[in-house]
């Protein structure tokens, strides 16, 4: 097979799953895909960087730790072994682990957050609704059912109002 080299690299960037429980199929299911995709990738010359990790904050990491009794970084540090670990296992070809505890992440985040702030795109106001603290998602009336109640997919759902920063989306952004 002749190699069609072409010079864009290819970034493909797989979930950064919640660390809240040990990978199931769902997560090998996309990392394969995602892996076949690496592979083929490089197969046709490409210079391929493959970037997956795990998303280590969020309340279902928290809750998920107290139920064990362990403390949050201790947590999310063994489950992140637990999905390297199957990834090593099914031989899953990344280039880059990313986790949202490692130093890196942090400087980045911090770094395009006070650029946003500085150019005046981001605001802090009010937000009230409903909020499925399993799929840490805020709800609308288009999520509930012909009884006008939110079915049992959302968990424990409750009404919030809390402050919160918002991205002002002008249509120079796009």
């Amino acid at each position: 097979m002749t190699k069609a080299v072409s010079p864009r690299p290819f970034t493909l960037t797989a979930a950064i799953d919640y660390a809240n429980a040990d990978p199931h199929v769902g997560h090998a299911y996309e990392k394969i895909l995602a892996d076949v995709i690496a592979r083929f990738q490089r197969l046709c010359g490409r210079d391929v960087f493959f970037v997956t990790g795990v998303d280590q904050h969020g309340q279902k990491v928290e809750q998920a730790a107290k139920r064990l009794g362990m403390d949050v970084r201790s947590f999310v540090d063994h489950i992140a072994i637990r999905f390297r670990t199957l990834w090593e296992t099914l031989g899953i070809t990344y280039d880059c682990w990313a986790t949202t505890t490692h130093s890196l992440h942090q400087q980045v985040v911090c770094k395009v957050l006070r650029q946003l702030f500085s150019a005046g795109d981001l605001y802090k106001s009010t937000y009230r609704g409903f909020y499925s603290i399993r799929q840490e998602h805020f709800l609308t009336d288009k999520d509930r059912d012909e009884t006008g109640e939110f079915g049992p997919e959302w968990g424990e759902v409750i009404f919030l109002e809390e402050g919160n920063w918002y991205f002002r989306l002008l249509i120079q952004h796009l």
